[in-house]
């Protein structure tokens, strides 16, 4: 039988379990084939080799990326980042020997291919720098196209097998080789901001030689121009278009290395331990960000008696002078904290065994004084054991009223007056269950959690709530540790609602000192839709970073039905921007000299 498999939105019907296949008689060309059997309609389909071979692979027209970005999650272990290396391996080994073998086919002579390392990571390459002597730009975009045109044969390749493959190790194989393919070739091979393939690529499309070094000088003039208005020549005159094409390419090329290279530094330093991670993000830094800027700085100086009498400068320098200003003087002294506003107080009311809802007295948001009934409930079986208990004291009570007139009572006097304690007893116990089957609220405050649902006559189970009492407000925030000495009991403060609102006076109550282990409103963790970075472990949601509770008094309390998320902005010590970079920077300096 073909099992129906999803299709979800794509236009492929599904096919139906109900479909069954057998055997057919071979085609004149010996080729077999099969019958299909649609037995709602009760008719018969003759199916060649070729449609056999559609319909069993049928689930390839559902889509697989959600199958796959799973399978690609699934990997990040250490085993599937082995996999991923030696995969990277194989299709750079391909990536290399597709340039050396058309250019190869072109006539150009391959004198090297080897291992260079950038950035400390090992990385295969192939001298074709021949190919500039050729003169058809066709052969040349196919010399530097071959190595990704051969990655992206593979991907395609290994990609399919994933999907054709049945669970195992096959599989896996393949989809460790078609996803590690697609990202080296479409996120790194084809970017043209690094000096790889895509670069190569772009030279040769756009018929721009040295496309890099003229798009930098370019740019470099352009920014000496916006900035001080020299005057100075242009480095090379092309029409407009293409000039302010190379100004916007260059400027993109830095950006996307400035982050690249940021990025690669984190990295480096979360990777190695301690001092090593340290010394690697500071040569990192240093080689790839603070050389050209330093480079340029140079360039300035040899311009400095230009610089300094132009009027333009002025101006620069007066921005500069603002900017440097914003980071050290230490204008707010603001700190925001995520919080949540809720009631002091919540309880909420249970039926005390099943039982019928004959009344609700309460309503959503209804303020409610200890005493009050808010709802009357009744159990059948109770009120029929009450009933049943009463019958059989006033039988008891009559036998031992009887005990002058007949002799077998009195001989039962002692017994009959136990069973009637009891009796009694029990009595009592019942009438008790029964008067506990009127809810009453058990403090002042304001009815909430009531079920829209509830209907008079309906059944109520008792490990289900009714309805809750909530009363009075307490407003909880979470600072970080950074900001933890810079706020002091008593300071004023402000709740921002999420919810549209206003804002609410406040004051800073008291401090924690102790940093929270497990964060108990999940309101407020990014599971949940917060901002506190946490994660779940053992039913508990345990913060990321280091993050103390601080709780706040409102200047007007008053009642909070619902818990609302939000932000509170605190009056604290004030400190620049730069002062937070150099504290950060000395924090990480000292953990990881372990001072």
């Amino acid at each position: 039988m073909m099992g129906a498999m999803a299709v979800g939105d794509m236009a492929l019907p599904q096919l139906r379990d109900e479909l069954t296949l057998h055997p057919g008689a071979s085609a004149p060309d010996g080729a077999p084939t099969w019958t299909l059997h649609d037995p709602l309609r009760n008719q018969f389909y003759r199916l060649t080799w070729a449609a056999f071979e559609v319909l069993s692979r049928w689930h390839l027209g559902s889509p697989q990326w959600e199958s796959f970005a799973t399978t690609f999650v699934d990997h990040f272990s250490l085993t599937g980042l082995a996999a991923f290396g030696i995969a990277l391996g194989v299709a750079k080994i391909i990536h290399e020997m597709g340039h050396a073998l058309v250019a190869k086919s072109f006539g150009c002579r391959v004198p090297t291919m080897g291992v260079a390392f950038l950035v400390m990571m090992p990385m295969l390459y192939t001298d074709v720098n021949e190919a500039w002597k050729l003169t058809d730009r066709r052969q040349k975009l196919l010399v530097g196209g071959a190595g990704i045109i051969a990655e992206l044969t593979l991907a395609a390749w290994a990609t399919l097998a994933w999907g054709l493959l049945p669970e195992g190790t096959a599989r896996a194989m393949a989809f460790t080789l078609a996803a590690t393919t697609w990202i080296s070739s479409l996120a790194i091979n084809l970017s043209p901001f690094m000096r790889f393939d895509g670069y190569f690529l772009a030279m040769d499309a756009l018929d721009v030689p040295n496309l890099h070094p003229r798009s930098f000088a370019l740019a470099r003039w352009h920014l000496r121009e916006v900035l001080f208005r020299l005057g100075e020549p242009v480095p090379e005159h092309l029409p407009s278009r293409t000039r302010l094409g190379l100004i916007a390419f260059g400027w993109a090329v830095w950006i996307y290395r400035l982050t690249l290279f940021l990025g690669i530094a984190a990295l480096v330093y979360h990777f190695f331990i301690k001092i090593v991670g340290v010394f690697l993000f500071v040569v990192e830094i240093g080689w790839f960000v603070v050389k050209p800027i330093a480079a340029e700085m140079a360039e300035w100086a040899k311009r400095w008696d230009g610089i300094k009498i132009s009027r333009h400068s002025r101006l620069t320098f007066g921005l500069l002078a603002g900017l440097i200003l914003l980071a050290v003087v230490p204008w707010s002294g603001r700190i925001s904290a995520p919080a949540i506003l809720k009631a002091a107080e919540h309880v909420q009311l249970y039926a005390p065994s099943p039982a019928i809802l004959t009344a609700l007295e309460a309503t959503e948001g209804q303020a409610v004084s200890a005493g009050t009934n808010l709802a009357r409930l009744e159990n059948p079986d109770l009120a029929a054991r009450l009933e049943q208990t009463g019958r059989r004291i006033g039988v008891l009570k009559y036998e031992l009223s009887s005990m002058g007139i007949d002799d077998t009572f009195r001989s039962r006097a002692q017994s009959i007056a136990k069973e009637l304690e009891a009796a009694m007893a029990e009595q009592a116990g019942l009438v008790s269950e029964l008067r506990r089957l009127d809810l009453t609220a058990s403090m002042d405050g304001v009815v909430t959690d009531l079920s829209p649902n509830l209907q008079p006559g309906q059944w109520i189970n008792g490990k289900e709530p009714i309805l809750g009492l909530r009363r009075g407000a307490v407003l909880e925030a979470y600072v970080t540790e950074e900001d933890l000495p810079r706020i002091q009991t008593g300071a004023k403060a402000s709740f921002i609602p999420e919810s549209a609102g206003t804002a609410r006076p406040a004051t800073i109550a008291t401090i924690d000192r102790m940093a929270v282990r497990s964060l108990t409103e999940p309101e407020l963790a990014v599971p949940f839709g917060g901002t506190i970075p946490a994660r779940i472990d053992r039913q508990s949601l345990i913060p990321d970073g280091s993050i103390y509770r601080v709780r706040l008094l409102l200047v007007e309390a008053g009642e909070t039905p619902v818990p609302q998320r939000g932000e509170v902005h605190m009056q604290g010590e004030r400190r620049s921007a730069l002062g937070r970079a150099l504290r950060a920077v000395a924090a990480v300096l000292i953990r990881e000299w372990g001072a």
